[in-house]
């Protein structure tokens, strides 16, 4: 709710749900301690107005959090847990059983099912994720990684489809690498049978990584942002932005897996190297 107060009726009519739908949200929501609610003379009788206590939240799930040792912490974040975005056609989610809303469809990525997906797919816009910053007290930065399964998406696949992927971190634009194809030349390894041949199967594992001295692709450079343009230290999140810049070259699309689909059995990983 960007705009502010606003009442039931213009809450479903923002996110295009029915109002029933949207009493129902806004009830668990309330529940949850997300929705302030305040009564107020409507034109008939009174009515419900809705508002937000917390300028950011963030939500951070027990089994998320690796420390792989006492220098690096990993948090993964499941796919389907965007925290805002913008998709065009073709796009579409699906989980290990099931498409989840409807193809091609973008207000489907509103569904609250998109917690369960598996594989995330369109043609231009962007996913962000906040991740919580468990940067620790007194410690330095030495790295900041990135990485994600990720291709190409072409309605179908491709060998020769050039897709300009880009990554951002807290807003700053940390770099794009090229995915020259869409596979779907075999069944991934994670992918479940239902899933036709004749969509996409599986990505490349990719890192995005920033330090003290810029950004790299797999240890390649990609920019020269820093990790001190990040401003980690001034934010209780990490945001990670995935998605086809504006502009770019080959717009070929995106396809992000989760740790059930494709060929790798992790989701969207953060990773924080200490000095």
């Amino acid at each position: 709710m960007k705009e502010g107060k606003l009442n039931v009726g213009e809450i479903g009519r923002s996110l295009s749900i029915p109002q029933s739908t949207a009493v129902v949200s806004i009830k668990m929501h309330k529940e949850a301690g997300l929705i302030d609610i305040e009564m107020a003379p409507g034109r008939k009788g009174s009515q419900k107005i809705c508002s937000l206590p917390y300028d950011e939240v963030v939500i951070q799930l027990p089994s998320m959090n690796k420390e792989v040792d006492n220098r690096t912490v990993e948090v993964q974040m499941p796919v389907g847990l965007y925290t805002d975005f913008e998709v065009s056609p073709p796009c579409g989610l699906c989980s290990r059983e099931k498409i989840i809303g409807f193809l091609d469809v973008p207000s489907s990525f509103l569904n609250p099912e998109r917690s369960t997906a598996e594989l995330v797919w369109f043609e231009k816009g962007f996913l962000e994720y906040k991740f919580p910053n468990n940067m620790p007290n007194g410690e330095e930065l030495k790295s900041l990684g990135v990485v994600l399964e990720v291709c190409s998406e072409v309605p179908g696949t491709s060998k020769q489809w050039p897709s300009d992927i880009t990554v951002w971190i807290n807003g700053a634009e940390v770099g794009t690498w090229t995915s020259l194809v869409d596979f779907g030349d075999k069944r991934g390894k994670l992918t479940p049978a239902w899933w036709k041949l004749g969509g996409s199967q599986y990505g490349l594992l990719k890192s995005w990584n920033v330090t003290h001295t810029g950004s790299f692709v797999d240890g390649i450079e990609v920019s020269k942002v820093k990790l001190k343009d990040l401003e980690i230290h001034d934010h209780t999140s990490v945001k990670v932005r995935i998605g086809i810049k504006e502009g770019s070259r080959n717009v070929g699309g995106i396809n992000v897996f989760g740790k059930g689909f494709g060929n790798y059995a992790q989701d969207i990983l953060l990773r924080m190297e200490f000095v």
